[in-house]
């Protein structure tokens, strides 16, 4: 295995091991997900990754402060993983 990919592994391997919900209640399901995009309420994820940084690892569309943010756990430079709100029609990023 290159050194490269080693943090990305143990993120994984830590997001796994840890056995809590990454996020909490109130996000959609995927079927709710994909509904949401398709009547514009969201956009893709796809979309928005241009201005996320850092590699996704996970992310779910949830409802807060009534809208639509996406939750992002990506992995940093340094092996770090970090959880990302990204508004689900902007695409503007903050912190969890």
């Amino acid at each position: 295995m290159s050194n490269a990919l080693k943090p990305a592994v143990m993120a994984l391997i830590l997001l796994a091991l840890s056995g809590a919900p990454a996020f909490a209640n109130g996000c959609l399901s995927q079927s709710e997900a994909r509904q949401a995009v398709q009547s514009g309420q969201a956009v893709s994820l796809s979309q928005l990754r241009a201005g996320i940084p850092g590699e996704v690892l996970s992310a779910q569309l949830c409802q807060s402060g009534g809208g639509l943010v996406y939750m992002v756990s990506v992995l940093v430079d340094g092996g770090q993983v970090k959880r990302l709100r990204v508004d689900a029609t902007s695409g503007a990023v903050s912190g969890n």
